[in-house]
């Protein structure tokens, strides 16, 4: 699994590249990926416009209502399980 950064150092991080640092440099100097830094680099542009895709709020709305859609079919599927009624549609 990916480690997790806070956005504060996130943006610290994009903050050293918009500066001049290279890319390549700033990650051996943190000790992260390249790749890591250019995910950044490009969800900033899409959360400020510049480029086209799901701004990360929407990402986050998303992740709470496909666990929310999980949830309640696992619910639906043990009232099955069950012989509960059949809910209508």
């Amino acid at each position: 699994m990916p480690r997790s950064y806070p956005p504060e150092f996130r943006r610290r991080v994009l903050d050293l590249v918009a500066s001049g640092r290279k890319v390549a440099e700033v990650a051996k100097l943190l000790g992260i990926s390249e790749q890591a830094i250019y995910v950044w680099r490009r969800q900033h542009l899409i959360d400020t416009g510049q480029v086209p895709g799901v701004p990360t709020h929407e990402q986050t709305e998303l992740a709470a209502a496909r666990k929310r859609i999980a949830e309640l079919e696992a619910e639906l599927a043990i009232h099955r399980r069950k012989g509960g009624s059949k809910p209508s549609v």
